[in-house]
């Protein structure tokens, strides 16, 4: 998420939400939530940390492990996929679940 979050615009330093859950960005009229559900037990626990807030708020959100939260999530206008290649590259992954998503892809 890093890079993608660099080729946003967003410049300090870029830090793993993984203990926190969350770490905000704000680029001009862009708010950024970069969320990581990886210690989520229970798919619970996303209502219980307040995030449907979040999730209802403008702005782009980013979410790692996504399937930690399971149902709970809305659904994402595009779900972005990174493999992890022998060489050490990474193949990325578009799959556009909404209209929306659609729109955003060539």
């Amino acid at each position: 998420m890093r890079h993608l979050l660099r080729a946003l615009g967003v410049t300090g330093r870029i830090k793993s939400p993984t203990y926190a859950v969350l770490e905000p960005y704000e680029l001009p009229g862009l708010p950024i939530s970069h969320l990581d559900f990886y210690r989520f037990d229970d798919p619970r626990e996303w209502e219980d940390a307040g995030l449907r807030d979040v999730f209802a708020a403008p702005g782009l959100k980013l979410v790692e492990w996504p399937d930690r939260a399971a149902a709970l999530l809305p659904r994402p206008d595009l779900r972005l996929e990174i493999v992890a290649r022998d060489d050490g590259s990474r193949d990325v992954r578009f799959e556009a679940c909404t209209e929306a998503g659609r729109s955003l892809l060539p």
